[in-house]
């Protein structure tokens, strides 16, 4: 049952001008990002991570970099493009507070099933490919690094929540009620009965993820009643 960090990336430079980046080649990290993307190092220490992956983008890529040094035996992050940004087509580059007049903000917002950006994809294709991605990982990590393993993915808002809806069984219509900042840490472990959502864009600390022994009492995979106290 391997847990997944799957790490927002840091604050970007189209983050703080407030522009919608996409897949906008050169966005880097601000230097307020920078700084989130070091700190990662000391919030994820302790933790036996096993692997690593990362959306294809600059930004991801930079949040990553910092925390790999300090790990060289992750070696280089693999590369998958279906953990790369939604594909927002003929939004991509412009102001948040340009598309917000724009009909089809309403469908984002309030149905983001029925919403497709013109010349892009769909959020229903973003959920698609984003849950297959990280549940295919996932199951390599735990061939390759057994059942307890932990692994850090580097991607985007929006994929981020999409993989969260997934993991809570909600609607993809439900899923603009899910928030992570930059850098946040979101935690999910994946069993074969059913996912775990650990940490929710977390941004402190957190050394409680480490691996521990399970509870005899309570079988693989199954929550325990009454709670984890």
């Amino acid at each position: 049952m391997p847990t997944l960090l799957l790490v927002r990336h840091g604050r970007s430079t189209a983050n703080t001008a407030g522009v919608l980046a996409g897949w906008t080649p050169g966005v880097d990290l601000d230097d307020t990002g920078r700084e989130q993307a070091a700190g990662l190092v000391g919030r994820l220490s302790g933790l036996p991570l096993a692997h690593a992956v990362s959306s294809p983008l600059e930004r991801c890529r930079q949040t990553l970099a910092p925390l790999l040094a300090a790990r060289p035996e992750l070696g280089d992050p693999a590369v998958d493009e279906r953990l790369g940004e939604c594909k927002y087509g003929d939004w991509t580059g412009r102001p948040l507070r340009e598309l917000a007049e724009e009909p089809l903000w309403r469908t984002v917002q309030n149905q983001p099933s029925a919403a497709a950006f013109p010349g892009g994809e769909s959020l229903r294709d973003l959920s698609h490919r984003t849950v297959e991605a990280v549940r295919e990982w996932d199951a390599k990590v735990a061939a390759e690094h057994g059942e307890d393993a932990l692994w850090i993915a580097c991607s985007h808002g929006d994929v981020i929540k999409a993989v969260v809806a997934d993991a809570l069984g909600l609607h993809l219509d439900h899923f603009q009620r899910i928030s992570v900042e930059p850098c946040s840490v979101t935690a999910i472990r994946y069993t074969a009965h059913r996912p775990f959502l650990l940490r929710l864009g977390d941004t402190g600390g957190l050394a409680a993820l480490a691996p521990k022994a399970e509870r005899p009492e309570v079988p693989a995979g199954d929550a325990v009643v009454g709670g984890t106290g």
